[in-house]
């Protein structure tokens, strides 16, 4: 997997077209600008173009629209000791910490007017300046720009400058919105699953395909951002269950109250199948059976509930079997078949079946 791989995910027509961009403009110099909607990756986009292209120096990032106006040109060039009131030390600016690499200036179209100018001359001679100070410093960065604005419109409207939209328009990148490329979902919600369930000690959920076809379906307003966000509810509401459509459109991507009565649902579910096969509770404990439970067992069911969602109960309780098949042979699917009692080639099935 290439270092674009890493960073776009999905194989959809515009995800190739969009890795083959990256992968043409990563190894000029030549200024970048990214334009596209809030939430679709950017900035992934202009880590890919700078590991790509294998500068030597740091991948540099500031956003525009976070820093106050006032002090956007000290963050970008640095200070001198006493420039202003608060400038207790000479300090580097991000223009110096991206030498020998590329500094990224997301939402450039919120960039004050006068700093727009430093920037220009910056971009035509790579010289910077600290604020308070005269010396001059030769750097060499790529920059690369992103926005979710046109640009164009604000040129027309004199809030930015013709001249500097030229000279960073060499190499415009467009990256489409998550509803131009739904087939990447899938791909989307596999990778935020497994980095999350790499940092937290947490079990995935499985999207049956009636949950990937709700996934598909939506409209997807805060794009790739608004995914991570949907695997992270999932995470929380649906822990080791397989996750269907109705529960996505329901629960995930709006919260509906209801979620609650679910999650406490499957809980007691297994906390009644913690039950079976247990002698009566009064009992002392050293007299207790603790062997698994019988198929007869499962009668007791319904002498404290009145019903019972059986399809989801079975399949649970395979997924459950599965995984801890699967863990203590260390992934090997031939042993795991042997101790589940399955051909190999039908417990791969049903890894595929659960996204296992």
């Amino acid at each position: 997997m290439t270092s674009i791989d890493n960073k776009i995910i999905g194989h959809s027509k515009p995800a190739v077209e969009l890795k083959k961009m990256i992968g043409l403009v990563a190894s000029s110099g030549s200024p970048v600008i990214i334009n596209g909607p809030t939430g679709s990756g950017k900035e992934l986009v202009a880590e890919a173009i700078h590991d790509e292209s294998r500068r030597k120096g740091n991948f540099i990032a500031l956003n525009c629209a976070a820093i106050p106006s006032e002090l956007i040109e000290a963050e970008l060039f640095g200070f001198e000791k006493g420039a202003f009131t608060g400038a207790l030390k000479t300090t580097m600016g991000k223009f110096e910490q991206a030498n020998k690499g590329t500094l990224f200036l997301d939402e450039i179209g919120d960039m004050p007017f006068g700093v727009q100018t430093k920037l220009l001359r910056v971009l035509e001679n790579s010289i910077i300046s600290k604020v308070g100070s005269s010396k001059e410093v030769k750097l060499d960065v790529r920059i690369i720009c992103a926005t979710h604005k046109n640009l164009e419109f604000l040129v027309e409207d004199n809030s930015f400058r013709e001249d500097l939209l030229f000279r960073l328009n060499v190499f415009p990148i467009s990256v489409p919105s998550l509803n131009e490329r739904s087939d990447d979902i899938p791909d989307l919600v596999n990778h935020f699953l497994k980095l999350k369930t790499k940092t937290e000690n947490t079990k995935r959920p499985n999207f049956d395909n009636t949950a990937i076809k709700a996934l598909k379906d939506y409209a997807w307003p805060g794009n790739i951002r608004e995914v991570r966000n949907v695997v992270e509810r999932s995470l929380i509401f649906f822990p080791n269950t397989m996750v269907n459509g109705e529960d996505v459109n329901k629960y995930l991507l709006s919260v509906d109250s209801g979620v609650i009565n679910r999650t406490e649902e499957q809980a007691e579910i297994w906390s009644e199948f913690d039950e079976l096969g247990l002698q009566d509770p009064e009992e002392h404990p050293e007299d207790r059976d603790t062997s698994p439970p019988k198929p007869e067992d499962f009668a007791k069911w319904f002498e404290t509930n009145n019903s019972v969602d059986l399809r989801a109960l079975l399949r649970d309780i395979e997924i459950v079997f599965i995984e801890t098949a699967l863990d203590r042979n260390s992934g090997n699917t031939s042993e795991a078949a042997k101790d589940l009692k399955l051909l190999r080639t039908t417990l791969i099935e049903k890894v595929k079946k659960y996204s296992l």
